[in-house]
C-alpha cells in the first residue's frame, strides 16, 4: 500500500497537530464516519471513509462507524449490512483491542430527547404549531430576515407539555415541530430557529414503534459526536453553514452540564466530485429502478458494491484518495485519475494471461493434425521469480478477428495473404489463404508455420517480422463470457445544468462477448484479477463466475481511451 500522502500535510493534519501540541485532547484523536443507512455507499463515500479512518489510523486513534438512523421511512437493515461490509472491504476497522466502535443514532434516542428537554427548560427551544408552508414563508430569504413564529413565546411549561405529548403520540404527523430558539434575523439562514424534532409515526428498523418523534440530523449529529467523545468531526463542505448551529447546540448543552468542554470540533473538507459519474442517491436509485443498469452492484455504477464487482481493488481506491488529497475548496477530479490509480495498483499484482475476445479460426495447414506442443510465457514480465505459465499450441487456433485483413490497409502488419507474423510465444507463420461464407464473411484463415522459428529456440531470431499476435489453442481453449465495461456516461458532467442525465448514458458502456481464454484460467476463483495481454485488466465476476465456466468483467483498459472527448451521438 502506497503511503506517499500518508505523511503529506493538509489543513486537517495541521489542526490535529496543533491540538496535539496544545494538549487540547490529551493527544487523543477520535473521528467518525456517520452514513445514513438509506442507500448503498458510492465513490464519494470512499473518500470520506479514507479521510476519517485514515486520519485516525495515522494518529494512532480510532474512527467510529455510526449509523445516523434518524429517518425511519427510508432506512433498512440491508443498507446497514452493506455499509459495514464496504468499510471492512476498503481495509478499515472500527475495532480496538478494548472495544468495537460500532454505533447507531437510535442507541442515543433517550439522550437526544433529554437534550431537547434541557433546551426547552433553558428557554432555547419551543414547540411550533405552524404549518410547513407557513414556516417556510416566515423563514425569510438570504437578503431578508425571517419572521418570528406566533408560537415562539410559548412558556417553558407549555412547550414541555406539548413536547412530551408529541413523544406520547397524541398528535398527527406535521402537527407540531420542536425548534431551536436562536435568531430569526440571523444572516445564516440555518440559525433561524431550525427544527430539531418532528413527528413521524413510522416503524424504525431497530427501535420498532417505540418512538413517534425523531430528531433532525443537524441536531442529532453534534450530540452523537459529544456522546461518543469525538475530537475531530470531519465532514464535507455542504455542512459548513451548519457549523454555527453545531457549535451553538453543544455550547448550550455544555453550559447546562450535559457535556464537558472542549466539545467536538466540526471540520469541513471538499467532497469528491468525479467526472463521468453521478453520486446523487436519488439518481442512482432511478438508474436501478428504471433498469438502465442491472442493479446497485452493476459494474458500471459508482457504488462501492458496483466498483467491487467491476474489479476495483480496495488498495486502488485508497491510492486514488491519497493522490487527490484533502482540500478546503471544491474541485472536479477527472475520471482518468481514478482509472490510472487502478492501473498503477493492478499492474504489479495481476498475473498475465491470453484471451481472444472476438474469435476467428486460424488453421496451420502444415502442422501435424493431433499434435500439440507446450509453449511458455512469464506469469508476470517484470517479476521472473513468479515463474512461467504453460499452454499448448496445436493445428487450430483462435485469433482476434481484427488481426486479419483480406485487403490490408497501409500500415497493417498482422495477418494478410502473403504476410508473416509471429504467434506470440510460438512460431512464425505465413498467411496463405482464407475461407468465407456465402455472404463473404471470413470464417477461417489458413497459414503455414516455420518449424525452426519457435520462440526461445536457436535460430528463431533469424525471422524478422513486424507483426506479433496473440492466440489460444482451439481444442484446449476455455470458453468464457467476457463483459466489456466502460464509463456509464458520455458527458463529463452528466447531471450539470438543465440536462437530463439519462440522455448522456453511454450505449456502449456494456458489451458482452463469448471469448476463449487460455486453459490455465479454467478454475479461476471469483474476484481473481488478471491482465489479458493487449486487452486490459479483468476480474472473475464475484457472483456469476464459477470454476469451469468463468465470467470476466473488464476492470479497465491498458491505456486511457478517453483522452479525446467523445463525438456527439455516442461511441468514442
Amino acid at each position: 500500500m502506497s503511503t506517499e500522502l500518508n505523511a503529506a500535510s493538509n489543513f486537517i493534519r495541521n489542526i490535529i497537530d496543533e491540538d496535539n501540541r496544545s494538549g487540547k485532547w490529551g493527544q487523543r484523536v477520535e473521528t467518525r464516519f456517520p452514513p445514513e443507512p438509506n442507500g448503498y455507499l458510492h465513490i464519494g463515500h470512499a473518500k470520506a471513509i479514507c479521510v476519517n479512518f485514515g486520519m485516525a489510523r495515522d494518529y494512532d486513534g480510532v474512527c467510529h462507524l455510526r449509523f445516523d438512523d434518524t429517518n425511519p421511512e427510508k432506512e433498512e437493515t440491508e443498507y446497514v449490512d452493506s455499509i459495514i461490509e464496504m468499510v471492512k472491504w476498503l481495509g478499515f476497522s472500527y475495532q480496538t483491542p478494548q472495544k468495537e466502535h460500532l454505533y447507531f443514532a437510535s442507541d442515543y434516542f433517550d439522550k437526544l430527547y433529554q437534550g431537547a428537554e434541557i433546551l426547552i427548560q433553558r428557554g432555547k427551544a419551543y414547540v411550533d404549531s405552524q404549518s410547513a408552508d407557513d414556516m417556510r414563508a416566515n423563514r425569510g430569504t438570504l437578503t431578508e430576515p425571517g419572521k418570528d413564529s406566533p408560537f415562539r413565546n410559548r412558556s417553558v411549561e407549555e412547550n414541555l407539555d406539548l413536547f412530551r405529548r408529541m413523544r406520547a403520540g397524541e398528535f398527527a404527523d406535521g402537527t407540531h415541530v420542536l425548534r431551536a430558539k436562536i435568531d430569526m434575523a440571523s444572516p445564516n439562514i440555518n440559525l433561524r430557529d431550525p427544527a430539531i424534532y418532528r413527528i413521524r409515526h413510522a416503524h424504525h428498523h431497530r427501535t420498532g414503534d417505540a418512538w413517534c418523534i425523531y430528531p433532525m440530523y443537524t441536531y442529532a449529529h453534534p450530540l452523537e459526536d459529544a456522546i461518543e467523545n469525538i475530537t475531530h468531526s470531519l465532514c464535507t463542505l455542504e455542512f459548513e453553514d451548519q457549523r454555527p448551529f453545531y457549535d451553538w447546540v453543544l455550547g448550550e448543552l455544555a453550559d447546562a452540564g450535559m457535556f464537558t468542554r472542549p466539545t467536538p470540533q466540526q471540520i469541513e473538507f471538499a467532497r469528491l466530485q468525479l467526472t463521468y459519474a453521478i453520486t446523487s442517491k436519488r439518481k442512482l436509485r432511478q438508474l436501478v429502478d428504471e433498469k438502465h443498469v442491472d442493479g446497485w452492484d452493476d459494474p458500471r455504477m459508482p457504488t462501492l458494491v458496483g466498483l467491487r464487482r467491476r474489479g476495483f481493488s480496495p488498495e486502488s481506491l485508497q491510492l486514488f484518495c491519497e493522490r487527490i488529497g484533502v482540500a478546503k475548496s471544491a474541485s472536479w477530479i477527472d475520471m482518468s485519475i481514478l482509472e490510472q490509480a487502478l492501473r498503477d495498483d493492478l499492474d504489479p499484482k495481476a498475473p498475465r494471461a491470453t484471451a481472444v475476445l472476438d474469435p476467428l479460426k486460424l488453421i496451420i495447414d502444415n502442422y501435424t493434425e493431433g499434435k500439440q506442443e507446450d509453449c511458455q510465457a512469464p506469469v508476470h514480465p517484470h517479476f521472473p521469480e513468479r515463474g512461467m505459465r504453460t499452454f499448448p499450441i496445436s493445428r487450430e487456433l483462435w485469433i482476434e478477428r481484427e488481426d486479419f485483413q483480406a485487403e490490408p490497409v497501409k500500415g497493417f502488419f498482422r495477418l494478410f495473404p502473403g504476410n508473416k507474423v509471429r504467434l506470440r510465444y510460438g512460431y512464425v507463420v505465413e498467411c496463405t489463404s482464407f475461407d468465407t461464407d456465402a455472404n463473404g464473411n471470413v470464417t477461417a484463415v489458413h497459414c503455414n508455420y516455420f518449424e525452426d522459428s519457435r520462440s526461445g529456440t536457436p535460430g528463431a531470431d533469424n525471422y524478422k517480422v513486424k507483426g506479433n499476435i496473440h492466440w489460444v489453442s482451439a481444442p484446449h481453449a476455455v470458453a468464457a463470457e467476457v463483459r466489456i465495461y466502460d464509463r456509464l456516461f458520455l458527458d463529463p458532467n452528466p447531471d450539470a445544468g438543465d440536462k437530463n442525465f439519462l440522455d448522456t448514458i453511454n450505449p456502449n458502456a456494456k458489451r458482452v462477448t463469448q471469448a476463449f481464454v487460455e486453459p490455465g484460467l479454467m478454475h479461476v476463483a471469483p474476484e481473481d484479477r488478471v491482465q489479458f495481454e493487449r486487452h486490459g485488466y479483468f476480474v472473475a465476476d464475484r457472483h456469476d463466475s464459477v470454476p469451469g465456466k468463468p465470467v470476466f468483467n473488464r476492470i479497465v483498459s491498458l491505456k486511457d481511451s478517453w483522452a479525446v472527448k467523445p463525438a456527439k451521438g455516442g461511441g468514442k
